[in-house]
This record gives C-alpha cells, structure tokens and sequence, in this order.
C-alpha cells in the first residue's frame, strides 16, 4: 500500500508541473504583455519598463518560469533595494487590479467555495445515489421511471435557470429564505446554513440526476452477475446482498466521478457563485477574466486544478480499498 501511495504520489507532483507550466506558457507569453496590465493605458514607457524589471519579464521564459516556481514552493522578492517587495510562500503573484497577493485572495474565498461544494456534494450524493438504487431494484416500476424522468429533467435544466427560478420562488414570492450571503459558520450555523440551501440545491438537481442515472446503470450490471445470484442462492437476506455484492462493485464509477466532480467545484462553481453573487474563488475568477487580471486567473487556474489532481489522488486510493486488486497491479492495463 505504501508503494502504490508513493507511486501516486509522484504521478500527481508530475501532473501538477506540467499544468503549472502549460498554464504560466499561456499566460506569461501570450502577445499581451503584463507589464502593461500591471500598469494600466494611461503609464509612461519608461514605467513599463520599471515594471518589467520588478516582474522579471526581461529574463528568458526559463527563467521566468523557474522564479514562479520558486516563488510556489518558498516565496520570492519583487524589485530590488528600497524598493524590494517580498511575496511569502506560497507566492502567486500580486493582483493587477487591487495590488493584493494571489494566495491571500484564494484563501479568504475559499470558505465560501467550499461550504456551496461540501454541502451540494452530501445532498447530491445521497440522493443521487439511493434514487438509483431504488430505481435499480424496482426496474421498470412507477418510481423507475418517473425518477429516471426527473433525473433527465435535473440534468438538463441550467445552472442559471434553476438558480433564478429558486431565487424568485423561495425568496420573492414565498419568502421562506433570506436572499444568499457568506454567513460564517462558527457565529451564525442557522444563517449559514439557509444561506447555502439554494446553491445547494441549484448544485444538486444537476449531479443528482448524472449519479442517479449511473448508479441504476451500474446496479443492474451487478445484479445481474454470477455472484449476485449465488449470494442469493445460499440464502444471504437480501439487504446484505445488495449491500455487499451489488452496491460496492457499482461504487466504482461512481467514486471516478465523484472525486473529479467535487474537486472541480472545490476550484470554484463559477456560474452558481456569480448567479448568487456569493464571494467564492468561482465569482474571483469571473471578476478576474472581466478585468483581464492575468496573475489571479493563473492563480485560480492552478488552484482549481491543484484540487482536481488531489482528488483523483483521493479517488486512486479509495480505489485501493473497495478493490485491494488495484494497489496489487496499479493499472488493469
């Protein structure tokens, strides 16, 4: 287990340095020159060229590219002398537009990504998850088809459409709910809580009906296998057959998607945040791309990405419990 931990490891620091890179080429060596952003229209060239040196812009792109890493892993200074300005680790660079440094921008938004993202995982994960297998289990029944019809009908409304529809539904017209707003935990869990029940639930009915559907899809497969039938054949209770010979075989998919769909909104739910204008790294990036503020989208970019590769990481290593087979040969292939 340690070897295929270590080995997951390394693949993931891999993956991380590749995306670093490919996203630093993307925006540190497009035509448009950060120096300029960094100053704004109306600045002197003598200026720009002040601010190329602060930035490091004259180095070659290598070189570029090994002070950013640098910077990541220990923190770099800008400038030189009394004019020096020191960026901790892990440094991303400081935002164009409120001079503020990237890391501390991420992390003060980060609450609020991951409150929408947690809280929408639970509830789209249970109900996702028991709506297929009951569906499984009742194949072709009433319930069947009319929660595989509201699990299409989830999957394909759009985020901003259900997320306008609860605003005027829960808050305008039957004012069951305070209009979304960052209400910290700690001091207020009853407002944090009905502040999050609508991106919650906007979140939800879009995953719920992706893991409802896969779920049943997976639990017919498993039903109908060989083992299945012999677990029933020795006359195991048939809550300990689904438990344990049909449900966890079928769990696989779903960690996959699981893992890669958590990590992903953990980056940021771009649309459902700037729809609530709830203050999370989503509305931060959107804000960002509106101002072309290069360091804060390299920063999101990495950030949102860097949770992606963790929770694949997260996933492999659920793997290698539900299926020990896995950590034995790392790759079927």
């Amino acid at each position: 287990m340690i070897l295929y931990l270590l080995r997951r490891l390394a693949v993931t620091a891999a993956i991380l340095l590749v995306i670093c890179a490919a996203t630093f080429a993307i925006f540190y060596l497009m035509p448009a020159d950060p120096a300029q952003g960094a100053c704004g229209k109306a600045c002197s060239p003598e200026r720009i060229t002040e601010i190329r040196t602060t930035l490091g812009l004259n180095h070659s792109p290598l070189s570029q590219f090994g002070d950013y890493l640098t910077g990541i892993v220990s923190g770099r200074t800008y400038g030189t002398g009394e004019h020096a300005v020191n960026c901790p680790f892990p440094c991303l660079g400081f935002s164009f537009q409120t001079n503020q440094p990237v890391w501390q921008m991420l992390t003060s938004r980060l609450p609020a990504s991951f409150s929408i993202a947690v809280g929408a995982a639970v509830l789209w994960l249970a109900v996702g998850v028991a709506a297929g297998v009951v569906s499984a289990l009742r194949c072709g029944s009433l319930w069947d088809r009319a929660a595989m019809t509201a699990a299409l009908g989830g999957v394909s409304l759009p985020i901003y459409f259900t997320a306008l529809v609860l605003q005027y539904l829960l808050v305008v017209q039957l004012d069951l709910l305070p209009y979304p707003q960052v209400e910290p935990l700690t001091t207020d869990p009853v407002g944090w809580a009905q502040s999050m029940v609508m991106p919650w639930i906007t979140l939800a009915m879009l995953y719920a009906g992706i893991y409802a559907r896969v779920t049943r899809g997976e639990m017919l497969e498993s039903l109908g296998q060989n083992y299945v039938r012999t677990a029933r054949a020795k006359g195991l209770p048939e809550i300990t057959v689904v438990r344990r010979h049909a449900l966890r075989p079928a769990l696989m998919p779903i960690v996959t998607i699981f893992g890669m769909d958590l990590g992903a909104l953990l980056g940021g739910a771009l649309i459902t945040e700037s729809v609530f204008g709830l203050p999370g790294v989503g509305k931060l990036a959107a804000d960002a791309i509106s101002s072309a503020d290069q360091p804060v989208i390299l920063g999101v970019t990495l950030f949102a990405a860097s949770f992606v590769v963790l929770a694949n990481l997260l996933v492999d290593l659920v793997y290698a419990v539900l299926d020990p087979r896995v950590r034995a040969v790392g790759c079927p292939c």
